[in-house]
């Protein structure tokens, strides 16, 4: 297991942007694959976007496809968000995961993750 922390979290107007970072211990971030959810209030967690181990694939849900990037960097044990175009329906604490490996057809599954962070909140306003 990795241990994480995410970070980037705000209050936000509509239609703006925001970026969060997730900072992984341990020196085999760069074999995980790495994912960011969220948990709307009242709501159960969902699967937002995940990156492959290398970077070379990514997954979105599609509430947030071409409007969010997942990237990361494994020189720096750190992989992102990029949340654009922000709606109030995108309030949530956003929680980044990772797993040693995962089925595509898995891959949006929160039970495939065996490593989460704390949470960072993201609210935006309408």
């Amino acid at each position: 297991q990795v241990q994480l922390v995410e970070s980037g979290g705000g209050l936000v107007q509509a239609g703006g942007s925001l970026r969060l970072s997730c900072a992984a211990s341990g020196r085999t971030f760069s074999t995980y694959v790495m994912g960011w959810f969220r948990q709307r209030p009242g709501k159960e967690r969902e699967f937002v976007a995940a990156i492959s181990w290398s970077g070379g694939r990514t997954y979105y849900a599609d509430s947030v496809k071409a409007r969010f990037a997942i990237s990361r960097d494994n020189n720096k044990n750190t992989v992102y968000l990029r949340m654009n175009s922000l709606k109030p329906e995108d309030t949530a604490v956003y929680y980044c995961a990772a797993v040693s490996s995962a089925y595509d057809s898995r891959i949006s599954y929160p039970t495939e993750y065996d490593s989460w962070g704390q949470g960072t909140q993201v609210t935006v306003s309408s």
